[in-house]
């Protein structure tokens, strides 16, 4: 590997928002390397959620029978059960695009297919085990960045560099960008329990007294979350795995004794929610999209649904002007005026079911009926269908220009 690499465009982080961009980038002709600090793909518990939006970007590129031939579950509807009462959340079987369903694919084949692409040009280049750690800059401008790999220190001179790396971002404490916290009060553990052949196929959630708990079919095993008070799993383990097993064993929608299945805390990982965002996204030379832009709320599942669609809009708004050498600070500031607006409507709907909803069941003390609000959103025909167009389409959907990416 050379010490040096030119490019077009360095994006720093190979997720959902890193190679929907880069391999859109590529396709238009853009020269452009992509960074993953990670050896591969395959890391647990990541968001494995693939929505309707962005099925449909995939049958806009003439991509989506063979994304779909990869193994996934369709899920139509998302149910949930408050007490002994039963309501259907989100329906994305009404939704108008080719894939009306969310696909419960592991992310790392969704990775695996964009990377594979993507390699199919040779303006495109993959670089794994390289994690961007400090910003080249001259005369206040951006003018690539110095990554760290196994056989030492490369340097990538690039007119934009894109910080695609999550909500750790490393580029973003360098960049010194002031980043707004709309507080989070909960976490969720995430772990797995077998699936039986008699279990429901629904993919649901469940709120009771002092309890919440998710379970996402994924064939032959359960993906199951459960919400916990903002630092609450200090508290269950000094409780001991028993008395956990026990509290789970009370809200699963399948027989007690799966619980058992669960005898180290290191089957259970927790993920810190955070709810926040950047106030600019980008400064000369640098843009920031997906995570490193906004952190999401696991709620609705939409943080992945929102990094892609960061990543087309960039797209439509970069690739010419990246191609024909005629970047400025105005096409950066372009893509955070296009995505700003979806990105505050959804993190504050986020903020509201976190407070009204999620922070009631939890400090409830016995079953309670859905909040007003959310039942007569579900019940009044003009409204109802909003939930899944919301989750499953998003508050703006992007779609690829025709023109550049044909």
């Amino acid at each position: 590997m050379s010490s040096v690499l030119e490019t077009q465009c360095c994006i720093n982080g190979g997720g959902p928002a890193g190679l929907t961009l880069g391999y859109l980038l590529a396709r238009a002709g853009v020269d452009v390397v992509v960074l993953e600090k990670h050896a591969d793909f395959l890391r647990d518990f990541r968001g494995d959620t693939i929505h309707p939006s962005t099925l449909e970007l995939m049958h806009d590129l003439g991509l989506l029978p063979e994304f779909l031939s990869l193994p996934h579950q369709r899920v139509e509807q998302f149910v949930a059960q408050f007490g002994a009462e039963r309501l259907q959340l989100a329906d994305f079987s009404r939704l108008p695009v080719e894939a009306p369903f969310v696909a419960m694919m592991p992310q790392w084949d969704f990775l695996s297919f964009l990377a594979n692409k993507a390699k199919a040009y040779p303006n495109f280049r993959l670089i794994m085990q390289a994690e961007g750690r400090q910003l080249l800059t001259q005369d206040g401008r951006v003018t690539g960045l110095t990554a760290a790999t196994p056989k030492g220190d490369l340097t990538i001179k690039a007119p934009l560099t894109v910080a695609a790396d999550g909500r750790g971002s490393q580029l973003r404490a360098e960049a010194g960008l002031p980043l707004k916290d709309l507080g989070a009060p909960i976490d969720v553990l995430w772990f797995r329990l077998s699936r039986a052949p008699k279990d429901t196929e629904e993919t649901q959630g469940r709120f009771d007294a002092g309890q919440i708990f998710i379970t996402l079919n994924r064939g032959d095993y359960w993906q199951c979350a459960y919400v916990v008070p903002k630092g609450g799993f200090e508290a269950k383990q000094a409780a001991g795995l028993a008395a956990f097993r026990t509290e789970l064993a009370k809200v699963a929608p399948f027989e007690a004794k799966r619980v058992n299945e669960l005898q180290d805390w290191d089957q259970i990982k927790v993920l810190s929610v955070q709810i926040n965002r950047l106030e600019t996204w980008w400064c000369s030379g640098l843009l920031f999209i997906g995570d490193a832009a906004h952190a999401m709320s696991p709620v609705g599942g939409v943080g992945v649904n929102l990094a892609v669609q960061d990543a087309v809009a960039a797209a439509n708004h970069l690739a010419r002007p990246l191609r024909d050498g005629t970047l400025s600070t105005f096409d950066l500031a372009a893509v955070q005026k296009h995505r700003a607006w979806p990105t505050r409507v959804t993190q504050r709907v986020q903020v509201v079911d976190q407070n009204r909803v999620l922070l009631k069941a939890l400090r409830s003390g016995a079953s309670f009926r859905p909040p007003l609000f959310l039942r007569m959103l579900l019940r009044l025909p003009l409204l109802r269908n909003l939930p899944g167009h919301f989750v499953g389409l998003g508050v703006q959907p992007e779609r690829p220009d025709p023109d550049l990416f044909r």
